[in-house]
């Protein structure tokens, strides 16, 4: 009788929240440096850190430099990297591509040569087409099968170059298959393939496409890229994408599709990552700008949203700045 007229503890949350010591002892969600891939622009020349206009802090990089940056980056405890190449020449076959002295085999050589880091490739052609597309122009369209052995030759391009990792974001059908195939089949079978998986035609990618100088000459990538609209079909591409040996799944953008990274997280237990794209972090660089919000803690809720949705790796230009502000507060 006296345990059922006991008075329940009222329930008070914000003693959870009282000091910054228990509100940092009780985080439920922490990002650290190591989780941190720094997307690179590197491009052909001598002596050239060439900022990008639309994007405030990030450099386009010739090979001779881009080891200076990267150098900061460990120093500051990111690790890893993801490379993007702009050759001096474009043709309709993206030749560069996977030419053996292309721009990022050459920066891979490089990196590799000076620092213990996990180095990712990036295997794509529009930024290697006169045309701008993801793959082989054929009609009016992109042709799938005919774009899979170039991405192939481009992977092993870089592989014996000494990339980790194999980054294929060129969302064509079988894509991540042909590479497998491609690394077991020469004696790369140790490197990783990390799938763009769930790649979306956002309108976030507007500022990338001037770093790399790769915007379609005509049409869109709608006809290869995932409708915003749809995360089932998203969920296909990455279970096809599991299935032909990808080692790493990608969800890409990371903040308009949180809710994808968390069925992703819920449905696979292979490693995660996220791109927080250029469209992502040029709006946080404007606003912080024009004195609408703090770009500090605006960059790191939005890096805590994408780990806590369940991203294993976030790829983000905020790279150096967030390994900063995260030695800062510990």
């Amino acid at each position: 009788m006296l345990r059922e007229r006991a008075r329940r503890p009222e329930e008070r949350l914000r003693r959870l929240r009282r000091t910054e010591a228990l509100r940092e002892l009780l985080r439920e969600t922490k990002v650290y440096p190591s989780s941190l891939m720094a997307p690179i622009f590197v491009r052909d020349g001598v002596g050239v850190v060439e900022a990008v206009e639309a994007m405030p802090g990030v450099n386009r990089f010739s090979v001779d430099t881009v080891s200076e940056y990267v150098g900061r980056l460990v120093e500051e405890g990111v690790r890893s990297v993801l490379l993007f190449g702009i050759p001096r020449k474009k043709d309709e076959a993206g030749s560069q591509a996977y030419a053996p002295d292309g721009v990022v085999a050459r920066a891979v050589r490089e990196l590799k040569s000076h620092f213990d880091i996990v180095v990712a490739a990036d295997v794509c052609l529009c930024e290697y087409t006169s045309h701008g597309h993801c793959g082989v122009v054929q009609g009016n369209g992109v042709s799938n099968d005919l774009t899979l052995p170039l991405l192939t030759k481009a992977a092993l391009c870089y592989a014996e170059a000494g990339a980790d990792i194999l980054a294929p974001s060129a969302a064509m059908d079988r894509q991540v298959m042909a590479i497998r195939s491609g690394m077991d089949a020469s004696s790369y079978e140790d490197r990783l393939v990390m799938g763009y998986s769930a790649k979306f035609s956002s309108s976030f990618y507007g500022p990338f496409r001037e770093a790399a100088r790769s915007a379609p000459a005509f049409g869109d990538r709608k006809g290869y890229q995932i409708s915003p609209a749809n995360s089932r079909e998203a969920m296909r591409e990455i279970d096809s994408e599991v299935k032909e040996g990808a080692d790493i799944v990608m969800v890409k953008p990371a903040l308009p599709y949180l809710d994808v990274i968390s069925k992703a997280r819920a449905r696979y237990d292979l490693p995660l990552a996220a791109y927080s794209v250029s469209g992502e972090y040029s709006m946080i660089k404007a606003a912080s700008a024009n004195g609408w919000l703090d770009e500090k803690s605006a960059a790191m809720e939005v890096a805590t949203s994408i780990r806590r949705a369940g991203a294993d790796i976030i790829i983000t230009y905020f790279a150096e700045q967030l390994a900063i502000w995260l030695k800062e507060g510990s």
